[in-house]
C-alpha cells in the first residue's frame, strides 16, 4: 500500500456527521457476552482457525446499504461455546454454525468499536470442522474504507479498501494477515454494471432481476487483500507477453469511472512494462492469473489487493502530456503496488508487527523499478529524498521503531506512516547497497521461495539475507536499524594523521535528550578525489582512513541512514561541491547541514550559501532541497518581517536566471518532449518565483493564463502551473474569486483539474476565504476527504493557521470517533503540526491528549506536540541569526 499522507484523516468522515460505524448496538446480552472471556484487545486466540471463504454479496452503489450472505470453513481447536472473529457495523440478521450436519443458533454481539465481535450458543459446539454462516447487511462508508461508494457525475460507484482492519466492515470474519485462505466471491449488481475481484470471472447472468458475477476461488489469501468492485466502470485491456519467467500471457485491465475513458492507454502500456522488470527481479511470473489496474476519485493512494489493484485516479489517468511529476508518481506507486504481488500478496507477514518489511521493501522497489522503467524521469531519486525526509520524524523522542510490537487495534494503522515507508526504504536500500545488488536480490528470492503463498517474519527475511551474504553480522546490523527509534549521528574528528575519529550518537535537536543508542551503521564514505569505501561501524568510536584527495564525502551515494557532523571547516569544503555532487550525496549534504543547524552547530551562513550552490545541481531533487529547508525555516516564522524582503530577494535571485535561460511557455503540453529533468527544473523555478519572490510578471501571466482555462481555453494552462495559478487567481480576486473557482471544481471530475482548484482554495493563505471554507463551504457535491483537504489547507497555511486552530477548538466535540480506515488514522494532529512555539504546544496537548489517548493517531499527537515546541526552542535560539543573513541580501 502506497498512502498519500497528506491526504486524508480521521476528521474527514466526522465532519460530515457520519455516525460511528463501530459503535455496538444497546443490548442486554453485550455485557454478559463480554464476561465469557477476554475481549482480544488485537490479535486473537486462534482457537478457531479459518479454511475458506464462500462470500456473496448483493451490491447496488445507489443504495446506503448492501447485504451478504458468507459462509466461513473453519476449524474449532477445542469445544466451546463461544467464537470470537470480527465484524464491525454490520447488521446481523443470522448467524448459524454447522458441526457434523448439527446447526446452532448463534447470537451476535459487538463488543468493542474496532470491530471484535463474540459469536455466543446457547450449548458447546464440538471441537473440529465447522462451518459458520452468517446472513448480514451493512452501510457503505463514504471514504476510502471498507466497501466505498461515490457518486461521480450522475452514476454511482463502489470499491473496497480492507488494509489494515477494514474488511469487517463489510463482511464477518477473521481478519488478520496471518489467515491465508482462498476466497470465492459471488457479487450481484444491478443489470450491465462491472463488478471486478481479485480472480478471474467465471460466469455473469441474470437472476431474479440480478446480475450474478462468479469468480473464481482465489489463491491463499488474507482478508485485508481481498477486492470487490462494482459500477458502469470504462475499461481499457491487454496482455502482457509471454516472459522468461511466464510461460502463458498474462490479461491485463485498466479499470476506471466513465469521465476518464481515453486517458489508459499510457496506465496500460506502462503497468506491461513494470510487470516484465518486476518479473526479472523476483525470477518468476507474476503470481495470480489476471491483473486489473483500477481507480477511484476518493482513494488517497494505492492499495496492492491481489490481482486487483486500487488507485487514486491521478496515479493512473493521464497521456504521454503529463507531467514530469505525475509521471514519477505513476512509475514508482505502480511499481510499489506491483512489487507488493510477490512480497505482501504472495509473502504475507504473519501479523502486524512484520508489516514494515511489506511496505519498506515495496518502498524501495517502487523507486528501483520506476527507474528501471523510465531511468529518465530520475525516480530513484525520490527515494533517497523521501528517506532523508523520514529523518526529521525519527529524530523526535516521541517515535517508535520500525518493527515493533502491535499489542492492540487501535495501534495497528499507526504502522503506515512516514517511518515504515521512507526510513524504512532507505534501511533496505542501505543494506542492498552494502551486500550488493546481487546478493541482496538473491536473499529475497530465496525467502520468497521458502515461504510462497504463506506467512513470514521479520526474522525470517533477516536469515535469507545471512545465508546468501555469508556474514552473520548482517543480522544484529539490520536489527539496529529496525528494532530501534532515532537517527544515527556520525561525527568526524580528524585526527592530525590524514584519517579521522568516527563517533556513533543518536541525533538530537536543540533543546532535546536522546537516549544512548549503538546502531550497527554500514559506513559508507569517500574523498572527492577519491573511491567509495564502506565498513560496518559498531562501536562507540572507530578510527578510519579516507584514501583520495579533497572533500571529505561522509554518505557516498547517499544510500546511508545516518546524518553526519564536520568540524566548519570541513563543511564548507564540502558545500562548494554542492553543485556537482551526485544527486544522493547532494541530498545527504543537505539533510545533515540543515539537522546540525536544527541542533545549534551549523551557521545560517552555511545555510544560505549551500541552497546556492545546491541550485546548480542538475539533479531536479538536490537542486531545490536548499531553498526547501530555508522554506521550512521561514514558514516556521523564524524570518522576521524586516527580513522578509530578502529572504524573498534570495530566492528570486537564484530562480530568475534559471528561468530566462529556460524559457518559459504555459500552454498545455508545451514542454511535453522535453528532458523530464528539465522540465521538472522550471516548474521548480516558476513556483519559487511566482509564490516566494512573488515576481509581478510571472505572477500575472499566470493570473491571466488561469483565467483564459477557467473561461473555456484548456490550452491555456498546463496542469503543471494549475497549483500557482489558481492561488494567484484567488489573491487576486478574494472569496468571490474562490466561490467561482470552486462552482467550476465541484462540476468536473477531472482527475487533475478538480483537486489542484480545491487544493489552491483551501491553501490560499487569503484569511476571507480561510473563514469561508471552516464555516460556509459545505456543498453536497464536496466528498469527504476533500472536505478535509480542505480544512487541512486552511490549517497548513501560514497565515491562516491561527484561525484553523481556533476551528478545531471550538468543533473538538464533532471531530473525534469512529472507524474511518487507515488512511484516515492518525493524521488529526498534524492539520495543528504547523506551529513554532512552546505555547501552542501546551495548547496542542491540552486539546487533544484527552480526546487521543489509548486511540489510533496518540503517537502522531506526541510527535506533533514535540515538533512544535522544539521549533519554538529553535525560534528563540536562532532566529536572529537568521534574520540577520536575510537582511543582508542586497536590494
Amino acid at each position: 500500500m502506497r498512502p498519500h499522507l497528506i491526504a486524508a484523516s480521521l476528521l474527514s468522515l466526522a465532519i460530515a456527521g457520519q455516525v460511528p460505524a463501530g459503535t455496538p448496538a444497546a443490548d442486554g446480552g453485550t455485557g454478559a457476552a463480554a464476561a465469557l472471556a477476554p475481549v482480544p484487545p488485537g490479535k486473537l486466540s486462534g482457537a478457531v482457525r479459518p479454511k475458506a471463504y464462500r462470500i456473496d454479496i448483493k451490491v447496488d452503489p445507489s443504495r446506503e446499504r448492501f447485504s451478504g450472505h458468507v459462509e466461513i470453513d473453519a476449524v474449532l481447536a477445542k469445544s466451546s461455546n463461544f467464537i470470537d472473529l470480527h465484524g464491525r457495523g454490520l447488521g446481523m440478521q443470522r448467524a448459524v454454525a454447522t458441526v457434523r450436519g448439527k446447526t446452532y443458533i448463534g447470537r451476535w454481539f459487538e463488543l468493542d468499536s474496532s470491530g471484535v465481535a463474540r459469536l455466543v450458543f446457547d450449548r458447546p459446539l464440538p471441537a473440529g470442522p465447522i462451518k459458520l454462516s452468517f446472513d448480514y447487511d451493512a452501510p457503505f462508508q463514504g471514504s476510502a474504507s471498507g466497501m466505498f461508494r461515490v457518486k461521480v457525475g450522475d452514476e454511482w460507484y463502489s470499491w473496497t479498501q480492507f488494509e489494515s482492519i477494514d474488511a469487517r466492515a463489510a463482511f464477518p470474519g477473521f481478519d488478520e494477515p496471518g489467515f491465508k485462505v482462498p476466497f470465492t466471491v459471488t457479487l450481484r449488481t444491478r443489470p450491465g454494471q462491472m463488478a471486478v475481484s481479485n480472480a478471474p470471472e467465471l460466469s455473469s447472468r441474470t437472476e431474479d432481476g440480478w446480475q450474478v458475477h462468479r469468480f473464481a476461488p482465489t489463491l491463499p489469501l488474507p482478508t485485508y487483500l481481498v477486492a470487490m468492485m462494482v459500477g458502469p466502470f470504462s475499461s481499457v485491456s491487454g496482455t502482457v507477453p509471454a516472459t522468461p519467467q511466464r510461460s502463458r500471457p498474462l490479461p491485463v485491465r485498466i479499470i476506471t469511472t466513465k469521465q476518464n475513458a481515453g486517458q489508459m492507454t499510457f496506465a496500460l502500456d506502462g503497468t506491461k512494462g513494470i510487470v516484465k522488470h518486476l518479473e526479472n527481479y523476483f525470477g518468476q511470473g507474476f503470481p495470480y492469473p489476471k491483473l486489473d489496474q483500477i481507480t477511484s476519485p476518493i482513494m488517497p493512494g494505492a492499495m496492492e489487493n491481489a490481482g486487483a489493484d486500487l488507485y487514486s485516479d491521478p496515479i493512473l489517468i493521464m497521456d504521454d502530456k503529463a507531467t514530469t511529476g505525475q509521471k514519477r508518481t505513476f512509475g514508482m506507486v505502480v511499481s510499489h503496488e506491483l512489487a507488493h504481488q510477490w512480497f505482501g500478496d504472495l509473502v504475507t507477514p504473519a501479523w502486524w508487527d512484520d508489516i514494515w518489511l511489506n511496505e519498506s521493501f515495496a518502498n524501495w522497489m517502487g523507486f528501483r523499478i520506476g527507474d528501471e522503467w523510465r531511468p529518465d524521469l530520475n525516480i530513484k531519486a525520490g527515494a533517497l529524498a523521501e528517506g532523508f525526509n523520514a529523518m526529521g520524524t525519527d529524530a523526535l523522542v516521541a517515535g517508535r521503531a520500525i518493527h515493533q510490537p502491535i499489542a492492540t487495534n487501535a495501534q495497528i494503522d499507526e504502522a503506515f506512516d512516514t517511518i515504515t515507508y521512507g526510513k524504512g526504504g532507505h534501511v533496505v536500500a542501505m543494506i542492498a547497497g552494502y551486500m550488493g545488488d546481487t546478493k541482496f536480490r538473491d536473499g529475497v528470492r530465496s525467502y520468497m521461495a521458502a515461504h510462497k503463498n504463506g506467512s513470514a517474519t521479520s526474522t525470517d527475511f533477516f536469515a535469507a539475507m545471512a545465508k546468501v551474504s555469508g556474514d552473520p553480522r548482517i543480522i544484529p546490523a539490520m536489527q539496529s536499524f529496525t528494532d530501534q527509534q532515532g537517527v544515527p549521528l556520525v561525527t568526524f574528528d580528524p585526527d592530525g594523521k590524514g584519517g579521522y575519529t568516527v563517533s556513533q550518537s543518536r541525533y538530537a535537536r536543540l533543546g532535546s535528550t536522546a537516549p544512548v543508542t549503538r546502531w550497527g551503521i554500514p559506513l559508507c564514505l569517500r574523498a572527492s578525489a577519491g573511491q567509495r569505501q564502506c565498513q560496518l561501524i559498531d562501536q562507540a568510536s572507530t578510527a578510519i582512513s579516507v584514501p583520495g584527495a579533497g572533500a571529505l564525502i561522509p554518505n557516498a551515494g547517499g544510500t546511508g541512514y545516518y546524518r553526519f557532523e564536520l568540524p566548519a571547516a570541513e563543511w564548507d569544503k564540502l558545500i562548494a561541491l554542492a553543485g556537482t555532487l551526485p544527486g544522493g550525496e547532494a541530498l545527504a549534504m543537505d539533510d545533515s547541514l540543515f539537522a546540525s543547524f536544527q541542533a545549534g552547530r551549523a551557521s545560517a551562513a552555511q545555510l544560505l550559501t549551500s541552497a546556492e550552490k545546491l541550485s546548480h545541481n542538475p539533479d531536479s531533487y538536490a537542486s531545490d532541497a536548499g531553498i526547501d529547508s530555508l522554506a521550512r525555516l521561514f514558514n516556521a516564522g523564524m524570518v522576521s518581517t524586516e527580513s522578509e524582503a530578502g529572504y524573498r530577494r534570495f530566492v528570486g535571485a537564484i530562480y530568475a536566471p534559471r528561468l530566462k535561460a529556460m524559457g518559459f511557455d504555459l500552454q498545455a503540453g508545451a514542454y511535453a518532449a522535453e528532458d523530464p529533468e528539465k522540465s521538472q527544473l522550471r516548474e521548480q523555478a516558476v513556483w519559487r518565483l511566482a509564490m516566494t519572490a512573488r515576481e509581478p510578471a510571472i505572477r500575472t501571466e499566470l493570473g491571466k493564463a488561469a483565467s483564459a482555462y477557467l473561461a473555456g481555453n484548456s490550452m491555456a494552462l498546463d496542469p503543471a502551473w494549475f497549483d500557482a495559478a489558481f492561488r494567484i487567481l484567488i489573491e487576486q480576486g478574494g472569496v468571490e474569486a474562490a466561490k467561482a473557482l470552486a462552482e467550476q471544481a465541484l462540476t468536473s471530475q477531472d482527475p487533475l483539474f478538480r483537486p489542484a482548484a480545491l487544493g489552491a482554495i483551501g491553501g490560499s493563505g487569503n484569511a476571507d476565504v480561510g473563514r469561508w471554507v471552516l464555516n460556509d463551504f459545505n456543498d453536497l457535491r464536496l466528498r469527504r476527504s476533500e472536505r478535509f483537504g480542505l480544512i487541512g489547507g486552511v490549517a497548513g497555511a501560514r497565515e491562516t493557521r491561527d484561525m484553523a486552530f481556533d476551528w478545531v477548538k471550538a468543533h473538538a466535540g464533532e471531530l473525534f470517533g469512529g472507524n474511518n480506515g487507515i488512511f484516515m488514522a492518525s493524521r488529526l494532529p498534524q492539520m495543528v503540526g504547523g506551529f513554532c512555539s512552546a505555547e501552542r504546544a501546551d495548547e496542542i496537548a491540552a486539546l487533544l491528549r484527552p480526546q487521543l489517548q489509548g486511540k489510533t493517531g496518540s503517537l502522531e499527537l506526541e510527535r506533533t506536540i514535540e515538533r512544535v515546541r522544539s521549533c519554538g526552542i529553535l525560534k528563540q535560539a536562532r532566529s536572529a541569526e537568521l534574520s540577520a543573513v536575510f537582511a543582508k541580501v542586497a536590494s
